[in-house]
């Protein structure tokens, strides 16, 4: 059994996605064989003009969705972390979707059966990550990605020391 801060997951960059989308449509033509990126397994969601952020599944230890789904449509493997949609018995409700804390399920346009990344299991690695021209996509776990937080608090708090010391000299 994979412990929690080893399982991977995609995460984005917000400094570096510039919002084209590619990651979209290389997962839905993945996926759906189709370039639509509402059949995608990731979103770019934009926060203001200059900001964007990819989402898709955190992978999460007890994941709410899976939890919420009244027909146990949804299982979590305890090898890999994926959660994965058991089509016959998924009805489309859209509680998981409501579960999910990060907005990382999706109700399919087409089949109305809800579906999740899967981290391209089939395909050796996930597409959106290969193809995203700026790299501002990685798969990571969440100690790296913790480590990155805390990397970027302390130079937030070193350059608030620095623009103190500025003032009273």
């Amino acid at each position: 059994m994979v412990k929690i801060h080893e399982r991977k997951f995609i995460s984005a960059d917000p400094d570096k996605c510039v919002g084209c989308q590619v990651c979209e449509y290389i997962c839905s033509l993945t996926h759906e064989k189709a370039f639509n990126p509402l059949k995608s397994r990731i979103r770019v969601v934009r926060i203001n003009q200059l900001v964007n952020l990819p989402v898709t599944c955190r992978l999460c230890e007890d994941p709410p969705c899976v939890a919420a789904c009244p027909r146990d449509a949804l299982t979590q493997s305890e090898e890999t972390g994926l959660v994965s949609v058991d089509k016959d018995k998924c009805n489309g409700c859209g509680w998981c979707i409501e579960a999910c804390d990060y907005g990382a399920i999706m109700l399919h346009p087409d089949s109305k059966i809800v579906y999740v990344c899967d981290l391209c299991k089939d395909k050796g690695e996930p597409q959106c990550i290969k193809w995203c021209p700026e790299e501002a996509l990685d798969l990571v776990t969440s100690d790296v990605l913790a480590q990155k937080a805390r990397i970027t608090a302390v130079k937030k708090l070193f350059q608030e020391a620095l623009k103190e010391t500025a003032k009273s000299a």
